[in-house]
């Protein structure tokens, strides 16, 4: 796996993505469908070709979690960049834990494969596989002692389709830290690297938007 800063930003823009939409469902419901797409198919991207390959092969893909993550590092003056970076540091700190965990390793990974002829069958935003995706992370992650807090509206995150996309995308978080991990990611690069990430992730981000309106 390339431990470039370009797939590091990449990478680290998916778990951007997977917690901007965590975010957003928690406080209205609903998110961009195309953005859940990617992150839930990331959960079963587990040979790609490229970092890219894990999000579908096409900047524009993960165009969300780039804004996001050059946003967020940026600036955190909104109450959402505060919620949004929680949720990325705690899922860093969880695939950290997670990766010493072996034998719950093996659970995700055989339950996950178990679902892909959901995905294949019903597409990635489908709520069975949603629901299914959701019962991974409830039954293997929630039962660490951290467990990550999701602000939002009670109303909202009551229904049971909003908490089940929020767990999935919990799940979804995971991955994509897995995947930073595996291409040299490591927390202090979000405060000494920062500029550096900063800067990449709007390159990207242009590139996305050039690659959407061409």
């Amino acid at each position: 796996m390339s431990r470039s800063l370009h797939d590091q930003t990449l990478a680290l823009a998916g778990i951007f993505q997977a917690a901007n939409l965590v975010q957003q469902i928690a406080n209205n419901g609903h998110c961009n469908q195309t953005s859940l797409e990617t992150c839930l198919r990331s959960l079963f991207a587990t040979d790609p070709a490229s970092t890219l390959d894990v999000y579908g092969g096409e900047l524009s893909d993960v165009r969300e979690g780039l804004v996001t993550l050059s946003s967020v590092l940026s600036e955190q003056k909104k109450q959402q960049d505060v919620e949004v970076l929680r949720y990325v540091l705690n899922l860093i700190h969880l695939e950290s834990r997670l990766n010493r965990q072996t034998d719950m390793l093996e659970v995700i990974g055989s339950r996950i494969e178990q679902a892909r002829h959901t995905a294949s069958h019903f597409g990635y935003v489908h709520p069975n596989l949603i629901s299914n995706l959701a019962s991974i992370y409830a039954d293997t992650i929630s039962t660490f002692r951290l467990r990550i807090q999701v602000s939002g509206n009670p109303s909202i995150l009551q229904r049971d389709e909003n908490a089940a996309k929020v767990r999935a995308l919990l799940l979804a978080g995971i991955r994509s830290a897995v995947l930073w991990r595996q291409c040299g990611g490591r927390r202090w690069q979000l405060i000494l690297s920062r500029r550096k990430v900063i800067q990449q992730a709007r390159e990207l981000a242009d590139k996305a938007n050039r690659s959407l309106y061409n």
